[in-house]
């Protein structure tokens, strides 16, 4: 059996997949990151030493669950954040480092891509890939919160930054209150679950948004000083989620004016939350009428699918 190999080392996930000549998902194996009680996040030193300790776990964990027989045929691995001139992270060299050394011990080729395509990759994957040539994407997670215009090509994408933060990222913003509130790092799965216990009628927390652009410092500094008057744990998670929400339909709204497409792409770790995904696809469906779209929530996080994917599409050219 012939297979595709994904490697992405982000900043809180070691993670590898694999699929068959089909698109078939075979494996996916990830470790989260360790970060250390009441911290905000890990230096890029520390990230990298993990997954250098890491991959060959997973590596490991992959090979068991395809079989000693496979045999790869493409590596796909991402070795930059976005796909722009001048990106870079040193997490990264270390899933394109360790693709390039596999697909030179076994001569097969080696296709690189940004993280924030293997994002979309994986969320078009997950999604059913049937996907118009234009459409937008939002990428909303710890490090980013960008609205993209996507449009595919036969060899790659052409992806357009038309809107986004201009200060804290939506994640930062969650990490920020679920670390103060005293909930592990990374906080989203926490702040969801908290945010499920939540009376109705919580206080609102102010958006701000003009446009495309959308700011989260002045939410996050009056989420601080409401936390100062000690609030029910749940009334706070509740009202960050609902302020997340409605500031990325707003911006997605403008988003759709500006361009007059109508099919959007949700991905990223602040994308796997049912609340935020519902109620932006609830507003844009009433408001525009637009479509949107998201990948399971498991493939919505780091993850390595959208590398194996990129490999599979490109080795079949």
């Amino acid at each position: 059996m012939e297979v595709s190999i994904g490697i992405d080392t982000s900043c809180y996930t070691t993670s590898v997949a694999a699929m068959d000549l089909t698109g078939k998902l075979l494996a996916d194996a990830r470790i989260p990151l360790t970060v250390k009680s009441g911290a905000r996040g890990l230096a890029q030193s520390e990230m990298v030493f993990q997954h250098v300790r890491n991959l060959p776990v997973v590596m490991d964990q992959l090979r068991r669950l395809i079989g000693s027989g496979a045999q790869i045929v493409a590596v796909g691995a991402s070795g930059r954040p976005r796909p722009v001139e001048g990106s870079y992270m040193p997490v990264f060299l270390v899933s394109l480092g360790s693709a390039k050394m596999l697909g030179a011990g076994i001569n097969c080729p080696i296709f690189e891509i940004s993280h924030q395509e293997n994002h979309i990759l994986a969320g078009m994957w997950s999604a059913g890939g049937d996907f118009e040539l234009d459409f937008l994407a939002l990428h909303v997670s710890g490090g980013t919160t960008e609205i993209l215009r996507v449009r595919r090509t036969p060899d790659h994408f052409e992806i357009k930054l038309i809107g986004g933060t201009c200060d804290l990222h939506a994640g930062q913003f969650v990490d920020r209150v679920g670390v103060a509130m005293g909930l592990p790092f990374p906080s989203g799965l926490h702040l969801e679950r908290l945010a499920e216990t939540a009376e109705k009628n919580v206080p609102i927390t102010p958006v701000s948004v003009e446009g495309t652009q959308i700011s989260f410092s002045g939410p996050e500094s009056h989420v601080t000083r409401w936390l100062a008057k000690s609030p029910a744990p749940s009334d706070v998670a509740a009202s960050v989620q609902h302020c997340i929400a409605e500031s990325l339909q707003r911006a997605l709204t403008a988003a759709i004016d500006q361009t007059g497409i109508k099919t959007v792409l949700l991905v990223g770790g602040v994308a796997a939350n049912c609340f935020i995904r519902s109620y932006v696809a609830d507003c844009l469906l009433r408001g525009r009428g637009a479509t949107v779209r998201w990948p399971a929530p498991k493939f919505s996080g780091d993850n390595a699918v959208g590398a194996a994917w990129w490999a599979l599409t490109r080795k079949a050219v």
